[in-house]
């Protein structure tokens, strides 16, 4: 995997080690290779990237640069591989490879988390918290496996027999975003492996080393050559060819909605299915009877949480008139206690933005809300204080005097960036709350429990929270409606997104029917 080695991968402490005496110059730089066939490998080109950690600004890993030579070579060996060893392999012993899998992962989940934190900034609490529960993904869709089950039609057709099969769909391009890594991969990949596809994964060029460090694992699970593979590099260069290429069966793609529009776009002219699970500017409503304390807590937690950097980010958030002032006070006070520092202390709440780009869009974000007339009533700048040694840090902001058609309550920002909007009932609720292109997720704060039914119905949106924010299972369907995504993600609906169905008919008898008749 690595051109260089000169510590165990398997002990978090020498990990550690490694990258302190890496930034410090007496060590090589870590070279991430492709994972093709069961092995790492250069990149046709020979090419490398660097790779940063948000926190410092600094280099710490090059990722091999892949173009589409090697996102072929990917795909012919994810073909054979379907073709071959893995459709022999039974949905028994493919449902244990699984359940192996999970139990590595969560030897090790520690040193998988401590790789995302250098690779995305995200704070150790979240992605430790993720890559610890990441194995029960693995372990649900392990179980899975074999519980895939057709049906016996009772059929109108005298002599005919009738049943239903389910099949995988084949080679499976998977592309994943730079804020969950392994957790949005497995959402694409225990359920496609349980329904026996196989894969080729292009992780985000911000953060493919956890993608890569993982490919080790599947490997030590014993999973067939070719099974899953890891191309990275950049979208025009491997995203682009692994959509297009003819033996691709399908893309399952995490993102921007504007690169999963063009993804859906030139699936299209191939006929091929697409899970895409993209943006959101979701609405976190709070009533008047709502427990006070919760909700703060509630909308802290929707926004504030992983520095904003989420599809799911309560970024909108909807205050009955009544409590609005005393609410946005509270908030504001607790918000703004936030410490801002470290991604590996466990004392920080609020860690880096993960990359420059995003940096610099949301701060734009920022001076557009001002110039539209959002009143700023805490943060609105870039933090440079005590605990931060990058440049890639945005203050928690809060806006107030919002209406829900400025460009700050309509778009996604990506941050943490947050606009109050008042309404005065639960009628206005579900229309300020549905008046937007999309619909991944809504929270609902009160303690009427009429109320909370009625909301979670009217609300158009994949998720609806009620008394909660971002909890996700592995039992439980993820996805959006309109423009925030096609399809679901884990829970039993999510194993269905990689199969087809087959009618099959078979003749009882073997009398001649008339040939030009519609049995």
């Amino acid at each position: 995997m690595f051109q260089h080695s000169y510590f165990d991968n398997k002990a978090a402490s020498k990990v550690n080690f490694a990258y302190a005496m890496i930034s410090k110059g007496y060590l090589r730089m870590k070279h991430y290779q492709h994972y093709i066939n069961g092995a790492f490998c250069d990149p046709v080109s020979g090419s490398y990237f660097d790779t940063e950690n948000p926190y410092t600004g600094q280099v710490w890993a090059k990722v091999a640069k892949g173009n589409a030579s090697d996102v072929d070579a990917a795909v012919k060996a994810a073909r054979a591989a379907f073709e071959g060893d893995w459709s022999a392999i039974g949905p028994t012993a493919r449902g244990k490879l699984l359940v192996k899998l999970a139990e590595i992962i969560e030897r090790e989940a520690v040193r998988l988390g401590k790789i995302e934190v250098r690779d995305n900034g995200k704070l150790i609490a979240e992605m430790g918290a993720q890559t610890k529960y990441l194995a029960e993904w693995y372990r649900y869709f392990g179980g899975l496996a074999d519980k895939i089950e057709g049906s016996v039609i009772p059929s109108d057709k005298p002599g005919i027999f009738n049943f239903t099969r389910y099949e995988p769909l084949g080679v499976i391009g998977m592309i994943t975003a730079w804020n969950s890594p392994l957790l949005l991969l497995a959402w694409k990949l225990a359920p496609a492996l349980a329904a026996g596809n196989t894969a080729v994964i292009k992780p985000s060029e911000y953060t493919s080393a956890s993608t890569l460090e993982f490919m080790e694992l599947v490997e030590e699970a014993g999973f067939p050559t070719g099974v899953v593979n890891a191309i990275t590099g950049f979208g025009l260069e491997v995203g682009a060819p692994l959509v297009d290429h003819p033996e691709v069966d399908k893309v399952a793609f995490t993102g921007s909605d504007v690169s999963g529009q063009k993804i859906y776009e030139a699936a299209a002219k191939k006929i091929m299915p697409v899970t895409l699970e993209l943006g959101g500017k979701s609405p976190n409503i709070v009533f008047e009877d709502a427990d006070f304390e919760a909700a703060i807590m509630g909308a802290i937690s929707g926004i504030f949480a992983a520095t904003g950097q989420t599809c799911i980010a309560g970024s909108r958030l909807l205050v009955q008139r009544s409590i609005h002032d005393k609410f946005v006070e509270r908030l504001v006070e607790v918000a703004g206690a936030a410490k801002i520092g470290d991604p590996m202390s466990t004392e920080t709440h609020v860690g880096p933005v993960t990359t420059m780009p995003q940096y610099e869009k949301i701060m734009d974000y920022i001076g557009i809300a001002k110039s539209e007339g959002a009143t700023c009533v805490l943060g609105g700048d870039a933090y440079n204080g005590e605990g931060v040694k990058g440049k890639q840090f945005v203050q928690p902001t809060i806006f107030t005097g919002v209406n829900n058609q400025m460009r700050i309550a309509q778009e996604e920002v990506f941050g943490p960036v947050l606009s109050v909007i008042p309404f005065e009932n639960e009628a206005e609720a579900v229309a300020i709350g549905n008046d937007i292109v999309y619909g991944l997720a809504a929270g609902v704060w009160t303690s009427d429990i009429g109320r909370a039914l009625r909301m979670s119905e009217k609300l158009k949106a994949g998720t609806v929270w009620v008394n909660t924010y971002r909890a996700v299972s592995f039992t439980s369907p993820f996805g959006g409606y309109k423009r925030s995504g096609e399809g679901r993600e884990s829970g039993k609906d999510a194993i269905k997104e990689f199969l087809q169905v087959k009618s099959v008919w078979i003749a009882q008898q073997t009398t001649a029917a008339n040939p030009f008749i519609m049995r």
